[in-house]
């Protein structure tokens, strides 16, 4: 029986490198430390890259794209790089729509006003 990764492990392993990242900020907001330091999670992207390469059974029904997650936490700003991926914008205009929606939904539901 050969090794295998399962998606809870690779999660478990993902948070293991985020908490190191956390632990390296000196941030007092939960937030702003999650997105100060990045250099666990890079190296979890490399090693995981390398490792695929040399045995790609051990990601076996995995669709996870290590070479991607890697480019973002590499960017100038990971949170933004993300947001733009998924959304099309910046965290900080995401953030503002939301926000925007969230006070016109009030209006109109009478919430607030």
């Amino acid at each position: 029986m050969s090794f295998k990764y399962e998606k809870e492990t690779l999660f478990a392993e993902f948070k293991n490198a985020k908490d190191k990242d956390v632990k390296l900020s000196k941030k007092k907001s939960m937030f702003d430390k999650e997105n100060d330091y990045y250099t666990n999670r890079i190296q979890f992207c490399k090693d995981h890259i390398e490792l695929k390469n040399k045995h790609p059974e051990y990601y076996d029904g995995l669709d996870i794209k290590f070479d991607n997650l890697l480019l973002g936490y590499q960017s100038v700003n990971p949170l933004d790089h993300f947001y733009n991926k998924v959304f099309g914008m910046s965290y900080a205009e995401k953030m503002r729509i939301t926000e925007i929606e969230l006070m016109e939904k009030r209006a109109n539901e009478g919430v607030g006003v």
